[in-house]
């Protein structure tokens, strides 16, 4: 594949059984380019290792005085020159495009991975792991890719240039021929501590960038605290590990190149000195002796090639166990109905006990925000990941692991399917960077307008204030701009776009996680008329705290340590669940006499 084709219309089903098979699956799928490069490289190595023939020719003419011969040995170095030139330039040509497609490649599919795991991504791995298998890894892996080729059309050259040593002096080719591999292998002790340092830089350098990605992400609220300067001195010491760790990698590897170095020297000395000998025994020529040395220094090329394959394996090969590791995650997902049309009627949450009727807006409170986080993810359709945070609303052994819609396990539906029958909306919705016309451009159902959306968000201020600071002198607000996940926008801002962009979709199933946490009491209140009378007849589940929120809603679920305690309307559960009442009005139980909220009686009436 050329890189002007990219990105690849299907980036294919890799085999990440483990890390080795995954790199000999991405080699076959750029075995053209791969056949190319080997091509190209031949070329290049097959001519500079004939480069020794005319150059001795060249000084065995100059010494017997025939300038024919020389006239010969220049037409057949300018030939190689240009051989050489042209292999060169299109070896590295085949070769990058090598590491850039499979980079790519790896790209894509990472992508797609993030597509189908959606926020159960980050956890199951941490945001910093992702961030290096993302970046350093798929580099990595695409150097090994991007230097296979070479070193195999090297090797091919050095096997060639030994039997033609053998074939002329055989004494002299064996010590060539028994000294290549053990210059070859004698870094081989060496690598596992040069491994083990590179996996440790690694390490560290993802811990510092999920430390980094936290502090840039919590800095609106390390500022409020003070929090600054700590974090800082954090990051400066993490980054400080990194260094030493880096450091002591390259030392590691700045000793096997020494290695590979002295070695060949000792080789080529050697060599010399026994051609040295023959010659002046007059078993060679003066002509015959440049050949032979040119020929063992061109040797010194390919073990160059090793050297370098041997880094680029040690780097690849956990690097792509990594990958392979990432790329192997998955939501049960089977797919096993296919369904003409998304599945109706009510959802049901088996793990926590959960039904939120078809057609009604059902609010749940949690006392835990954690616990609301993974209910919201479940009833999206990703199940909880056992055994990974042992939270206390794990399912049961033979339990259901996917929330029901109308019967209907979600993990039974096509993820696309299921994709389009829920939508969750999580506490923390993500704004990207364009114009409000194009953060609203969304798959929907054409029901509801866009404007009728932002109206039923409050998001009229929020427009008005983007109009005044936009560029564009249209005056049109859907053109406004809004920056990078909305950063230029209070938080209050962000969540009335973010849910005018869910209400737009108008989806059979909607549900919001905490969607006016950051919004004042009056448009709060405001937005709660708006979400009840746009989505009439539609399901909306709702998980909140909010009595403004709770009181509009036709019923809600209170869940204590993640099942089902109470379900009724918000003012009889009031007045008859303690714990509710406590975890809506964040304050204690009551003593009898004390007026209880939302009920015009007192906690001795009450009760």
């Amino acid at each position: 594949m050329r890189i002007r084709d990219l990105p690849h219309p299907d980036p294919g089903v890799p085999d990440v059984r483990t890390g080795g098979r995954f790199l000999v699956w991405l080699c076959r799928q750029q075995s053209g380019g791969q056949a190319a490069a080997l091509g190209w490289g031949l070329l290049h190595t097959g001519a500079t290792a004939a480069f020794p023939l005319p150059v001795g020719l060249a000084v065995q003419a100059a010494v017997d005085g025939r300038p024919s011969r020389l006239a010969l040995a220049a037409g057949l170095l300018a030939l190689l020159g240009a051989l050489v030139a042209l292999g060169d330039v299109m070896l590295h040509r085949a070769s990058v495009t090598n590491w850039i497609v499979t980079v790519a490649r790896m790209q894509q599919l990472l992508a797609r991975k993030a597509a189908e795991l959606g926020g159960a991504l980050t956890r199951r791995v941490a945001a910093g792991e992702v961030v290096a298998v993302s970046t350093g890894d798929l580099e990595r892996i695409g150097w090994f890719v991007e230097t296979l080729s070479r070193s195999g059309a090297a090797l091919v050259a050095a096997g060639a240039v030994c039997l033609g040593i053998v074939g002329y002096e055989p004494r002299l080719g064996l010590v060539v021929v028994l000294g290549l591999p053990v210059l070859a292998l004698a870094v081989l002790p060496l690598l596992p501590a040069a491994t083990r340092r590179a996996d440790e830089q690694r390490e560290k350098a993802g811990l510092a960038t999920e430390l980094a990605s936290d502090t840039v992400a919590g800095l609106r609220v390390l500022r409020g605290i003070g929090g600054e300067e700590l974090f800082l001195g954090r990051y400066r010491s993490a980054s400080q590990e990194v260094r030493r760790a880096a450091v002591r990698s390259a030392r590691m590897w700045s000793l096997i190149s020494g290695v590979q170095v002295a070695l060949p020297g000792l080789l080529l000395i050697a060599v010399v000195w026994y051609g040295v000998r023959l010659t002046a025994d007059g078993r060679i020529t003066v002509g015959e002796l440049v050949t032979i040395y040119g020929a063992v220094a061109f040797l010194l090329y390919p073990l160059r090639q090793v050297e370098e394959i041997t880094m680029a394996w040690s780097f690849a090969r956990p690097s792509a166990a990594r990958t392979a590791r990432l790329l192997a995650l998955t939501r049960p997902e089977g797919g096993r109905l296919t369904p003409a049309e998304p599945p109706s009627g009510d959802l049901h949450d088996p793990v926590s006990g959960l039904t939120a009727r078809a057609g009604r807006l059902t609010a749940v409170v949690c006392g835990d925000p954690d616990a609301a986080g993974r209910l919201a993810e479940r009833l999206g359709g990703h199940p909880p990941d056992t055994g990974q945070d042992g939270s206390p609303d794990g399912p049961e052994p033979g339990r259901p692991l996917s929330a029901e819609l109308g019967g209907t396990p979600l993990d039974d539906l096509p993820r696309e399917t299921a994709r389009t029958a829920v939508l969750v909306q999580d506490k923390d919705p993500v704004l990207l960077s364009g114009t409000v016309g194009g953060l609203l451009d969304v798959p929907a159902s054409g029901r509801v307008s866009p404007a009728e959306a932002l109206a039923a968000a409050q998001c009229g201020d929020v427009l008005a204030a983007l109009a005044r600071a936009s560029a564009d002198d249209s005056g049109d607000p859907m053109r406004a701009h809004l920056t990078e996940r909305g950063r230029s926008l209070s938080g209050g801002q962000r969540q009335r776009l973010a849910l005018a962009r869910s209400l737009v979709t108008d989806p059979g199933v909607l549900v919001l996680d905490e969607p006016t946490s950051a919004v004042d009491a009056h448009t709060e209140a405001r937005i709660a008329d708006g979400l009840r009378t746009l989505r009439s007849g539609r399901t909306t589940v709702v998980l909140t705290s909010s009595p403004l929120l709770l009181d509009r809603a036709d019923e809600v679920v209170f869940l204590q340590e993640g099942k089902v305690a109470g379900a009724a309307p918000h003012r009889e559960l009031l007045r008859t669940h303690p714990e509710y009442r406590a975890v809506v009005t964040r304050r204690p139980d009551p003593a009898p006499g004390t007026p209880v909220a939302g009920t015009g009686r007192t906690a001795k009436e009450t009760a």
